[in-house]
């Protein structure tokens, strides 16, 4: 099944909304892009081997690695991959669930938390 980029947008838009209140106020510096898919670097920088299997990736430093004495640094960034995503899905529905998924997934990351972690919350 496939969306127009303008509804995916939407969908991610939605998804990011889904974030906790307290936690929603430590996004506002992330940047959200959506592609429709990992380009050769991107694979190459996350050591991806099958490039369809990449949902969505976080690119920067998470708060918990973070200091005061931190320098000024580029926004972090949230890239969700839409064809990856519904290649792997039949139904809308399935698309905005594993929407929401990814972009939590990616949150989290953002947040420090690692794929253990995720997996134990839903978001693997």
């Amino acid at each position: 099944m496939r969306l127009s980029k303008r509804t995916f947008i939407s969908l991610v838009e939605e998804a990011m909304q889904d974030a906790p209140t307290s936690l929603a106020q430590h996004l506002d510096g992330v940047v959200i892009e959506v592609e429709p898919v990992p380009d050769r670097r991107t694979c190459r920088d996350t050591r991806t081997g099958d490039p369809r299997g990449l949902l969505g990736l976080y690119r920067g430093r998470p708060l918990t690695c973070r200091s005061v004495e931190d320098g000024a640094s580029l926004p972090d960034q949230i890239t969700i991959y839409q064809r990856n995503i519904e290649r792997m899905c039949r139904t809308r529905a399935q698309i905005i669930q594993e929407v929401r998924k990814t972009v939590l997934h990616e949150i989290g990351h953002h947040f420090g938390l690692e794929e253990v972690e995720l997996a134990a919350l839903g978001y693997q």
